[in-house]
C-alpha cells in the first residue's frame, strides 16, 4: 500500500507543479491590482478619490475598482479553470509537455487509471535516468567507451519510452474526452441501436487497448532499466566488450532495433 501510494503521490506532484505555477501567477495578478489601486486612490497623489468632492474623481475611482475586479476574476477563470491550450501532438518535445497532454485526459473516469499510470511512469523514468547518471559517472570516465555506450542506449531507450508516450495521445487525440465516457460503462445514448452502441464500444475498446499495450511497453522498459542498474552494480570490470556482453544490454539492443517497426 505504501509503494502505491508514493508512486501515485509522485505522479501527482508533475501535475502539481504545474497547478504552483498557475497560482503564483494568480497571486501575482491580484497583487499587482492591489498595489495599483492604492497608488491611485491614495489621497495626495493622483487626486482620484471614491466620495471626494469631485464627481468625476469618484466615478474615476469607481471604474478603476469595477475593472479592477473584473481583471481579478477573468485572470481566476483563465489560471485556474480555463483548460490549458495543449499543442498538438507532433510538436510536444518535452517533458513538461507531455504532462501536460496527458493531463488533459486526467478527468475521464474511463481513462483515469491509465493517465494516472502513464503520469507516474514518467516520473519514475526521470528518477531512474537521473540514477543511471549518477551510477555511470562513479564507475566509468565520461572519456571511456562503456560510458559512452551505457549513455547511447539509455538515450535511445528514453527515445523509444517518449515514443510509446506520443502513441497513447495519438490514439486518445482521435476523439473528443468526452466520447470515451459515453460509450463505456452503463451510461449509453438510448436513442442508438444496440447494434450500433456495440460498434462503437468495440472501437473505444480497441483504442483503449493500444494505450493499455503502450504502457505495457514502457513497463518492460522501466524494468529493464532497473535490471540494467542491477548488472551494472555486479559488473566486475569497466572493460566494453563486457559491457556488450551484458545480458540486458542485449535485451534492449534488441528492443531499440524494433523501434522502426512500431506502429502509432
Amino acid at each position: 500500500m505504501k509503494k502505491v501510494m508514493e508512486k501515485v503521490t509522485g505522479s501527482v506532484r508533475e501535475v502539481s507543479l504545474l497547478n504552483v505555477a498557475r497560482s503564483a501567477k494568480l497571486l501575482g495578478l491580484i497583487v499587482g491590482v492591489v498595489f495599483l489601486n492604492i497608488f491611485v486612490l491614495s489621497p495626495g497623489l493622483l487626486g482620484v478619490e471614491i466620495g471626494g468632492v469631485s464627481v468625476f474623481e469618484t466615478a474615476s475611482g469607481v471604474t478603476l475598482v469595477v475593472i479592477s475586479l473584473l481583471v481579478v476574476l477573468y485572470g481566476s477563470y483563465s489560471l485556474l479553470f480555463k483548460p490549458s491550450l495543449v499543442p498538438p501532438v507532433k510538436e510536444i518535445q518535452t517533458h513538461e509537455d507531455y504532462i501536460s497532454a496527458l493531463t488533459q485526459y486526467r478527468n475521464v473516469k474511463v481513462l483515469k487509471k491509465d493517465i494516472t499510470l502513464a503520469l507516474d511512469q514518467l516520473t519514475r523514468l526521470e528518477k531512474k535516468k537521473n540514477t543511471l547518471v549518477d551510477v555511470l559517472s562513479q564507475r566509468f570516465e565520461q572519456s571511456e567507451l562503456s560510458f559512452k555506450k551505457f549513455n547511447a542506449v539509455s538515450f535511445e531507450v528514453e527515445k523509444l519510452f517518449y515514443l510509446n508516450i506520443r502513441g497513447i495521445l495519438n490514439k486518445l487525440s482521435v476523439f473528443d474526452a468526452s466520447e470515451f465516457s459515453l460509450f463505456s460503462g452503463q451510461q449509453r445514448p438510448a436513442q442508438f441501436s444496440d447494434k450500433l452502441v456495440q460498434k462503437k464500444t468495440a472501437l473505444y475498446n480497441e483504442y483503449l487497448a493500444y494505450v493499455t499495450g503502450y504502457l505495457g511497453a514502457n513497463e518492460e522498459i522501466l524494468l529493464k532499466l532497473d535490471q540494467l542498474l542491477l548488472e551494472i552494480s555486479l559488473l566486475d570490470s569497466t572493460n566494453y566488450k563486457d559491457v556488450e556482453d551484458m545480458p540486458c544490454m542485449k535485451e534492449i539492443d534488441e528492443l531499440i532495433k524494433q523501434t522502426k517497426f512500431y506502429k502509432q
